[in-house]
């Protein structure tokens, strides 16, 4: 659809290209060049007939040649100030040429032989004169060339400054774009090597305890406990330094299993650890955008840890539906058999990450207890909105 919408919008630009792209410039062109020819039937009336052939030719060159004053500016300027030789030609058309030469030629070579041509057209008209008048002369000269070619520079000068303020301006906010980047960089890796030095030597130290613990065990649970111990510390140490990684290098901090296919692992290594929880999720997983598969593992990952704190040893329900339009994620815990909860530390943040993880992916989160006293996160995700 944009394909064949976008060639008629090329070639009107590229039609449109003698007049600066723009259709006002043309139609004003094309009001300039009309008002000398406006003014010249008015002052005879309206009649044709009363108009010389030489005025009238110079009339028809004129306008031509002033409706393409944007492209060819010296050859207009010349060709105006030729025909403004006849004694009866048309008065403004030379003086619009040579603005048009000096507003867009500048203070070039070009510029001033179209000046040279304007005066050179001067000499005819004043051949005829008896004399010649010092202030007549100059009336002239300056009415019809100097104050013309004043205001062409003028502009041409206005727009160079114009031009250099904008590219000044350009500039200025690409160093300040740099200097951001350049700051959040720095900052990226500040944050990496402070998660270096404090996180990952912490879960260093816990994956050490659990293979001392694994090694030393006297029984097969306190073995299966300490080798689930283990694996948890090496998931999250290999989680740690993608995300070190992408600190650092601007990758994507997600690892590969951050999807619909890494919540049957995670219900998995729950239940290892001890936990009483049930997976409700087709087999093979739901496939859906890279987005969307993040935010419902992560939603799952957070509710297991929060029920794990809050509700340990209660049953946890995971539940993953995909229809075509969205896919449902739903963590249920029941009311903990034992009525107490783990004292782990907390960020406080579990609840307002999973909210902005959804919220990227234009979905919906519903948090709360349940009337038999238990716990739901039920994440609503649109496979349509990423």
């Amino acid at each position: 659809m944009s394909t064949v919408t976008d060639v008629p919008v090329d070639r009107e630009r590229s039609w449109l290209s003698w007049w600066d792209g723009s259709l006002r410039s043309l139609l004003f062109d094309l009001a300039v060049a009309a008002a000398p020819v406006a003014g010249e039937l008015y002052s005879h009336g309206g009649r044709l007939s009363d108009t010389s052939p030489l005025a009238i030719g110079t009339l028809i060159i004129g306008f031509l040649a002033l409706v393409v004053r944007r492209r060819f500016p010296f050859a207009v300027a010349v060709v105006v100030a030729a025909g403004s030789v006849p004694a009866d030609a048309v008065i403004g058309m030379p003086q619009v040429g040579l603005f048009t030469a000096a507003s867009r030629c500048g203070p070039r070579g070009v510029t001033w032989i179209a000046t040279a041509v304007h005066l050179l057209a001067l000499v005819p008209k004043m051949w005829v004169w008896d004399s010649f008048p010092l202030g007549a002369v100059a009336s002239l000269v300056v009415g019809t060339v100097g104050v013309p070619l004043l205001i062409g520079l003028w502009v041409f000068g206005r727009r160079r400054v114009l031009a250099d303020y904008r590219e000044h301006a350009e500039q200025v906010e690409r160093e300040r774009e740099l200097l951001a980047e350049r700051a959040v960089e720095a900052q990226r890796r500040e944050i990496a090597r402070e998660m270096h030095d404090v996180v990952a030597h912490r879960i260093g130290l816990v994956s050490r305890h659990a293979d001392v613990l694994a090694a030393d065990a006297t029984d097969e649970r306190s073995a299966e406990l300490a080798e689930v111990l283990r694996s948890t510390s090496a998931t999250a140490m290999s989680e740690l330094h993608e995300m070190l990684r992408a600190l650092r290098d601007e990758a994507d901090p997600e690892p590969a299993s951050s999807s619909t296919t890494g919540i049957a692992e995670l219900v998995t290594g729950a239940v290892r650890s001890g936990a009483n929880v049930q997976l409700d999720m087709p087999d093979p997983a739901p496939q859906v955008p890279p987005e969307v598969g993040r935010a419902a593992y992560r939603v799952v990952q957070e509710a297991l840890t929060n029920a794990a704190k809050h509700a340990p040893h209660a049953a946890v329900q995971v539940a993953v539906r995909r229809d075509d339009e969205e896919l449902t994620v739903s963590v249920l815990n029941r009311r903990s058999p034992r009525g107490h909860a783990v004292a782990l530390p907390t960020s406080g943040f579990g609840l307002v990450g999973m909210r902005e993880r959804v919220a990227l992916t234009g979905g919906t989160l519903h948090t709360g207890r349940t009337t038999e006293g238990g716990y739901q996160v039920r994440a609503v995700l649109p496979l349509d909105a990423v």
